[in-house]
């Protein structure tokens, strides 16, 4: 009787202790999100991608750069100056927020652009110097206006060009929208403003965690 008792006990602990763990991991394990669900993050994907066109551009490297270039990992993408006041700057500095908090499995998946919509004045030497002061592993592209506008207007972000100015501090009218380009080259969607960075990251990692 006692045995049979004993075994009852243990019996009812063994249900307790995985009913435990099953709670547990549920709370703990994050389920994968709907694209409804990131486009209320703020996030609109694009399904299926659209191809990029053609356009050649230098990088902050002075290394010839091409829609090719984009393929194999996710690209966030931002289109702003180096003499922008205020919304470039603040936007350079959640994406550095951002990088250094993606885990390193994920972050080795993803790279940070910023395309310069004055390259009148941001040359490859001075891109360089400017995304060094966010993160040294920041990508910044420039080349003939035609072909950043060719490119900014394919994936919805558009600006007002300004070229040879007779001014010295001229500002540039551009959107501040965040490109995604996935890893087959194309566009495939965008970061409404108002940017809040938690949702950001939130979204980043979803989309790393799906794959290519």
């Amino acid at each position: 009787m006692k045995t049979r008792f004993r075994w009852t006990i243990v019996s009812c602990l063994v249900v307790i202790a995985i009913s435990l763990f099953l709670y547990v991991n549920k709370m703990t394990t994050s389920l994968p999100l709907s694209n409804e669900e990131l486009k209320s993050l703020g996030l609109y994907l694009i399904e299926p991608g659209r191809e990029l066109g053609a356009f050649k551009l230098q990088d902050n490297q002075s290394e010839i750069f091409t829609p090719q270039d984009f393929k194999g990992k996710w690209n966030l993408i931002f289109f702003g100056f180096t003499y922008c006041p205020d919304i470039c700057p603040i936007t350079m500095r959640m994406l550095s927020n951002i990088e250094k908090e993606i885990e390193a499995d994920m972050k080795k998946n993803i790279r940070f652009f910023m395309v310069t919509v004055d390259p009148d004045r941001d040359t490859p030497d001075k891109l360089n110097v400017y995304l060094k002061n966010f993160s040294n592993n920041f990508i910044g592209l420039t080349g003939p206006l035609d072909q950043i506008y060719n490119f900014a207007t394919r994936v919805n972000a558009p600006f007002n060009p300004v070229s040879k100015s007779s001014e010295d501090f001229y500002t540039v009218e551009h959107t501040g929208s965040l490109v995604l380009v996935d890893p087959e080259g194309k566009y495939s969607g965008f970061f409404r403003t108002p940017h809040k960075e938690g949702n950001i990251k939130v979204s980043i990692r979803e989309l790393l965690s799906r794959g290519g």
